[in-house]
């Protein structure tokens, strides 16, 4: 599913399963206060801050934050911080699905198998890159347009470049996203994640990167 090109008023977008759909991995008042408060708090942060002017109203998400050189110098932070927590969380929520054993799937697991050597080489390094992120941030299996795949680590709620890099999905290890489950244990809930990938909306999302279905 492709991010949609929305504006301002940006609206909290409603979770695609129930709150204890992705159980007993992320349990239901996890999932609440990520998805109802945490993520809730950057919408009404950006809209707060776009309402002030009306000449960044039309622009959509994606554009906000690919032209943060052209954004007054005194809301480019803001918009940085709370347009990408918008943008983040919505991927993140969007690219899971109740734990049900799915696997990769058609051109994105072979392109995995290529880039990586293998499937669990592919796990190992994601989950390091999760694991090892020093305080807040994300870890992110990215895509170029020609189907190469990478995986980076953000800071906070930064995004990876857009204009270069289509995302496929990303891990929050944001101490919000699981300490109400996990405590300190970041290294377990990433293990869990795992098995919440929505491999169909990953191939899709792989598929879309440059408007054709091949590598």
């Amino acid at each position: 599913m492709k991010m949609k090109a929305e504006h301002y008023p940006f609206v909290m977008r409603p979770l695609p399963y129930e709150y204890d759909a992705l159980s007993p991995v992320l349990d239901e008042q996890t999932l609440y206060f990520h998805h109802d408060k945490h993520y809730k708090t950057y919408v009404d942060n950006l809209n707060a801050i776009l309402s002030n002017y009306p000449q960044l109203q039309q622009l959509s998400l994606k554009e906000l934050l690919t032209g943060l050189d052209q954004l007054p110098p005194q809301e480019k932070t803001g918009i940085r911080n709370n347009g990408g927590g918008v943008y983040n969380h919505e991927l993140y929520f969007d690219a899971m699905k109740s734990p049900a054993g799915q696997d990769p799937v058609g051109t994105l697991s072979e392109a995995i198998i290529r880039d990586f050597g293998s499937y669990r080489r592919w796990q190992e390094l994601m989950e390091q890159a999760a694991v090892s992120k020093f305080g807040s941030g994300w870890a992110w299996l990215l895509t170029d347009k020609e189907g190469r795949l990478s995986i980076v680590q953000t800071a906070n709620q930064d995004v990876p470049d857009l204009t270069e890099y289509v995302p496929i999905f990303l891990v929050d290890v944001w101490e919000h996203a699981y300490y109400l489950q996990y405590q300190y244990r970041r290294a377990d809930y990433v293990s869990g994640w795992f098995s919440l990938i929505n491999w169909r909306k990953a191939q899709k999302r792989y598929e879309e990167r440059s408007g054709h279905t091949g590598p």
